[in-house]
């Protein structure tokens, strides 16, 4: 079983993210599950997304804290909370505008900086992508579905109106994880 954290704060997608990446895997055949828990401030509050993903049926629908593999963090209040559920030697891709890892956690994971909010906001032009760019971000990094089927998942959640700006910000998301793996 594949398991996966986004972090955030309430308002910055990381619930639509993990939505379409269990979606995904459910449309390719699989099990998918989507488990969030945010504080009740609406906008601003720590969010954690965990998502699980298998070929085979999911019996226990909660992340096993230290041994998700991957973790996504644009918020650093959500990243010093739920850092320790992920595995020594897995993968936290930081916003490092907002995210401040300490030379430990440095040693403990292998931690990329991608300036994920700045992509949206810069380069889509719509702030409100950000979800999406890291969306591409985790797939391109843990390989674990396949391009196409998340992109039309993707589609299929957002408005007609933001199909161009979303596209864009998943083939930015990939780039830039990409580039980071490079």
């Amino acid at each position: 079983m594949t398991q996966i954290r986004f972090t955030g704060v309430g308002g910055q997608g990381v619930l639509l993210a993990g939505e379409i990446f269990g979606a995904a895997k459910v449309k390719s055949g699989g099990y998918g599950i989507k488990s969030a828990t945010y504080t009740s401030q609406v906008r601003g509050g720590a969010t954690v997304v965990d998502i699980l993903l298998d070929d085979e049926e999911i019996l226990y629908p909660y992340a096993n804290e230290g041994e998700i593999e991957f973790m996504l963090s644009t918020a650093n209040v959500s990243y010093q909370q739920f850092k320790n559920g992920v595995k020594e030697g897995g993968t936290i891709v930081i916003e490092p505008n907002l995210v401040q890892p300490s030379e430990e956690d440095r040693k403990k994971w292998k931690i990329y900086e991608i300036p994920i909010i700045t992509i949206a906001k810069e380069e889509v032009g719509n702030v409100i992508t950000q979800s999406v760019v890291a969306l591409a971000i985790t797939v391109e990094m843990t390989k674990v579905l396949d391009d196409d089927l998340v992109t039309e998942v993707m589609l299929s959640k957002v408005p007609p109106k933001v199909h161009e700006a979303n596209k864009l910000a998943y083939s930015l998301g990939v780039k830039y994880a990409k580039e980071a793996l490079a």
